[in-house]
């Protein structure tokens, strides 16, 4: 029987067990110009026990940048930066992928370093708020993208992704999903556009297809992943019919041999046994655990053979040594989510290994 400490191969890279660090905002990126700092390469390194590390979200673009203080990989000096983290977790034993996460209509003017608006697929504001150094702020409607701007947020993934590997990353995932761009793009009530870029399942599925290749192609399938939340309504999505638009996705993409799908579970965990069974790839699942967090029961979904990895949020934050603990049957710390968003090491770094913990 698979267990989830049993190693496995993804894309071109050997892990050494089925637990997976999820990507998690932190924004603590206080570097000059959304660069890492020697503080986040400890945060990582610190969790390098698991089987694959994906970093927070991070920005292919100025105009990707939806939320105070989050990394982006669009610059030499961003590309120096990441290449502190890399270094750290590989010296630790981990390995590490970047997720590039575009957030589109989800931003505001105040948290761009250029006051820009944001942009989306149709001119929609998103209902909810935004958190800004300024406060809670209404979203704002978006500028609609021209069709010559939707091939220029192409190449930013692509030359995002290169600039990836040029910082040391093991591969790189796309974010799409949770309500960002390349899901606003798939969704039907984000989504009014009546070009190529809209109106049918396949019209709104192109601009994941089309980057997933262009990213594909730049760095190696091998080294690309995609992540989806079908479903999910969080950020104002409402998905009205998922399995053409999904099963349109895969089909696509099956054939590139991607590294794996993340697949995060929401409003449809049955949809899941639908994608597992279309996918040809690896399968890593975030699942639905409706009034808690994935935990050691979700273990059995790797032995079930439900999925090939199984991806943890919030355990990791309070948990660094997530993996050995859970091995061991060991207690979990519970995080200190009022110091999730910004601040210092406090609630970031300052969690200890259970070994630290019970010398103390």
């Amino acid at each position: 029987m698979t267990t989830a400490f049993d190693p496995i191969r993804v894309g071109r890279t050997d892990l050494k067990n089925r637990i997976v660090m999820s990507p998690m905002t932190r924004s603590r990126a206080y570097g000059p110009d959304q660069t890492p700092t020697p503080l986040m390469a400890t945060y990582y390194a610190q969790r390098a026990g698991a089987g694959l590390i994906i970093s927070e979200g991070i920005q292919p673009s100025t105009a990707g940048q939806g939320y105070p203080d989050t990394p982006g990989l669009h610059t030499p000096e961003q590309v120096r930066g990441w290449r502190g983290v890399t270094d750290a977790v590989h010296d630790a034993g981990g390995v590490i992928y970047a997720q590039l996460m575009h957030t589109g209509r989800i931003g505001h003017p105040d948290n761009s370093p250029t006051g820009a608006t944001p942009v989306g697929p149709s001119p929609i504001r998103a209902a909810g708020q935004m958190f800004t150094h300024q406060g809670m702020q209404d979203f704002v409607v978006p500028e609609p993208l021209t069709s010559a701007q939707i091939e220029d947020t192409i190449a930013d993934f692509a030359a995002a992704a290169a600039n990836a590997i040029e910082a040391g990353f093991d591969g790189v995932e796309l974010h799409g999903a949770n309500g960002y761009l390349l899901h606003q793009f798939l969704s039907d009530n984000a989504n009014k556009r009546d070009d190529d870029w809209g109106g049918s399942a396949e019209n709104r599925a192109r601009l994941v297809i089309e980057t997933t290749r262009a990213v594909a192609t730049t760095v190696g399938a091998d080294r690309t992943a995609l992540r989806i939340s079908p479903a999910n309504p969080l950020n104002d999505i409402d998905e009205a019919e998922i399995a053409g638009t999904y099963s349109h996705v895969l089909a696509a993409l099956n054939p590139l041999g991607l590294a794996y799908l993340h697949v995060l579970e929401s409003r449809a965990p049955e949809f899941t046994g639908v994608l597992r069974a279309a996918w040809h790839g690896a399968l890593m699942l975030n699942p639905a655990t409706p009034g808690g967090r994935t935990g050691p029961e979700q273990l059995a979904l790797i032995e079930s053979g439900a999925t090939d990895l199984l991806s943890f949020g919030q355990l990791f934050i309070a948990n660094p040594d997530l993996p050995a603990r859970l091995a061991r049957g060991l207690e979990l710390a519970s995080p200190d989510m009022s110091k999730a968003y910004g601040g210092d090491e406090r609630g970031y770094t300052d969690y200890p290994a259970l070994t630290e913990a019970r010398s103390a």
